[in-house]
């Protein structure tokens, strides 16, 4: 950018504690305002077209960054306008609120975050916070443009998380195929995809105990936000899932046959857990048909609660009620 050039180069901050928002010019403000309205209003509708209005939006906004305080100990940014982030802006909204639920609900226990498809490593900055429990964390991510901005993050927060640009698979070895266009949907392409972007080495949840990464003594929460493979990601952490570990696994409103958690039942010594809305605990799903009143909404994910440690599934069934 020249000396010339009157656009502004600090970032754009905003404190979700007390709605602050600084350094915006006037029409960033009146932006802000849009996005603000658009993310209340789309709520109900698990904010259906948000992303659409933001993109709508995005031409007549200049490159910024946007740097939101989440709390005393955590900062996060992502591009000004940004259609998946800028929900952000909205201090009412919760991101995945069965997994604040539930970091919330075990502060107090020793454990590491492993954030699998992190992206710009929001639950990794958060999980290594003060209010959090200042856990240590692992963000694994395939996108090499998405692993930029979680490095940034990373360093935002005194890169107090390790940051990998790796793929999750079955079997560590080789590269997978990244599509997309969506930085938050980035998917496994397929031989043909027109829509291939890049190749990415492979790891498994297995192959961080194999190098050292992760000591199998250890306890962990391991969050999958791998679009699509997360049976090929649980097939690949038999040995971490044997271990004292909860993974987070994605399952999409769309697959009405609840595909992973049919998976999941099926192995020995497996419990999963679901937060139900009716009741506001993780409640145990026994039988997959559970999850037809769970999963409403046929274009999110549901994120449920795969372990079989004995520790997991006593603090699960002991969570405290969502309010």
């Amino acid at each position: 950018m020249s000396a010339s050039d009157p656009r502004p180069v600090t970032p754009l901050t905003f404190d979700r504690r007390t709605g602050r928002l600084d350094g915006a010019t006037l029409k960033e403000r009146l932006a802000a305002i849009a996005i603000r309205t658009g993310a209340r209003l789309t709520e109900p509708f698990a904010h259906r077209g948000f992303s659409l209005g933001c993109r709508i939006l995005g031409p007549a906004l200049d490159p910024r960054e946007t740097l939101v305080r989440l709390n005393e100990d955590a900062r996060f940014a992502f591009p000004f306008g940004d259609p998946y982030w800028s929900v952000l802006l909205d201090r009412n909204y919760v991101y995945e609120i069965e997994l604040e639920r539930f970091l919330m609900n075990v502060v107090d226990v020793d454990y590491t975050f492993v954030d699998c498809g992190a992206n710009y490593g929001l639950w990794s900055v958060l999980a290594t916070s003060r209010p959090y429990g200042a856990h240590p964390a692992i963000a694994i991510e395939a996108s090499s443009r998405n692993a930029e901005k979680l490095r940034r993050n990373a360093a935002l927060n005194g890169d107090r998380f390790t940051v990998r640009h790796q793929a999750i698979g079955a079997t560590a070895g080789g590269v997978a195929r990244l599509s997309g266009h969506k930085h938050e949907a980035f998917t496994i392409a397929g031989a043909d995809d027109a829509e291939f972007c890049e190749e990415v080495p492979v790891v498994s949840l297995d192959s961080l105990i194999d190098d050292g990464t992760l000591d199998p003594a250890g306890r962990f929460i391991v969050k999958l936000d791998v679009e699509g493979v997360e049976i090929d990601a649980l097939k690949g952490g038999q040995r971490l899932l044997d271990a004292d570990s909860v993974i987070l696994a994605e399952e999409h409103g769309a697959d009405r046959s609840h595909g992973v958690t049919r998976w999941v039942l099926a192995q020995p010594g497996c419990h999963e857990f679901v937060l139900d809305p009716r009741t506001g605990r993780f409640e145990e799903v026994l039988d997959a048909a559970f999850l037809d009143h769970i999963k409403t909404n046929h274009a999110v994910g549901y994120n449920v609660f795969v372990t079989k440690s004995p520790f997991w599934t006593e603090r699960l069934r002991a969570s405290s009620p969502a309010r």
